[in-house]
């Protein structure tokens, strides 16, 4: 199988169902920022991050494979024959937990707080508005997808921030508050 199909070089791609759809439909767009998203948690991984964000980030990458397959299946085709590709609460939940492990061990907010730190926490504050563009993309799609996974990248976005915030202060390094 080659790399390349030619299929989308008139501007289109295919979605799971088999229909067509243009590049630049609001479908396309919110699972590309899903994707640009799980690149950016590769970046963070690739940072020499501590093994166990490594291993919390790779299991968001995979659920990130699976809200990006959701959104390319508008007719729900894909899901009763991939169980991995579907996101239920339970994955929101799991980042429930996480989230409130990590805002355990750094100090409380008193302030806002500027984007920045250790190379991983500046990428990892960069992720979260890239998770929040794609939050509001998923939003806008009409038909509404399945609300799980609005809520799953909305939780999503807070934990990228408490990560951001618990490696910075593993590293040592202060917080600049705005």
């Amino acid at each position: 199988m080659k790399l390349y199909t030619r299929t989308g070089d008139t501007g289109e791609t295919s979605l799971f169902d088999g229909s067509r759809a243009r590049k630049d439909d609001p479908r396309v767009d919110a699972y590309g920022d899903i994707d640009e998203l799980n690149a950016w948690l590769g970046f963070v991984r690739a940072s020499g991050i501590d093994p166990s964000v490594g291993a919390e980030l790779a299991a968001v990458q995979r659920d990130l494979f699976a809200v990006g397959a959701q959104l390319a299946d508008p007719a729900d085709k894909l899901a009763p024959r991939v169980t991995k590709a579907v996101i239920t609460d339970e994955h929101v939940v799991r980042l429930e937990h996480l989230i409130d492990h990590l805002d355990a061990e750094v100090p409380p907010l008193r302030r806002f707080i500027l984007a920045g730190g250790t190379p991983a926490g500046a990428a990892l504050h960069v992720a979260r508005t890239v998770c929040r563009r794609a939050e509001r993309r998923i939003v806008s799609l009409e038909p509404p997808v399945d609300p799980v996974l609005v809520r799953y990248v909305n939780r999503l976005s807070d934990l990228l921030f408490a990560l951001a915030r618990a490696v910075n202060h593993r590293a040592g390094t202060p917080e600049t508050e705005w």
